[in-house]
């Protein structure tokens, strides 16, 4: 059994970008489908994709290289964990890494990016930072 699906997600997109492989496979969850909104929107992977197989799902992840077969993925870490949870107020996520990197952010209105979570003046719970 397996206790945390993110870091497994994130884990999983860190290690395939490392052997420069095209796509991976993660298990599902509406928290990690909405961690992988945030990430192509900011253009840190080219898409995703639920696949269902019988009674399980699954996502198949896209991943983005630069021309010269670089990962566009530096740094995949995560923040907030099940033994340790990190919540930050808008304030403290203003910037991250000089405006960079993003950290991604679970508030009461979604899984947002931290620019668009201090737009909006909302914290929450810091889920994951990438730059």
């Amino acid at each position: 059994m397996m206790n945390d699906i993110i870091a497994d997600g994130l884990t999983r997109i860190r290690n395939a970008s490392m052997r420069k492989l095209e796509t991976t496979q993660l298990l599902h969850s509406k928290l990690m489908e909405d961690v992988l909104k945030v990430l192509e929107q900011k253009g840190y992977i080219e898409g995703f994709k639920v696949i269902e197989d019988g009674n399980k799902k699954f996502i198949n992840v896209t991943l983005k290289y630069d021309e010269n077969g670089d990962s566009v993925i530096n740094e995949l870490t995560r923040v907030s964990k099940p033994g340790r949870r990190v919540y930050k107020g808008y304030q403290d996520i203003k910037r991250f890494k000089n405006g960079f990197g993003t950290l991604v952010v679970s508030t009461n209105k979604g899984v947002l990016p931290n620019d668009e979570a201090y737009r909006l003046k909302v914290g929450g719970e810091v889920i994951c930072s990438i730059w």
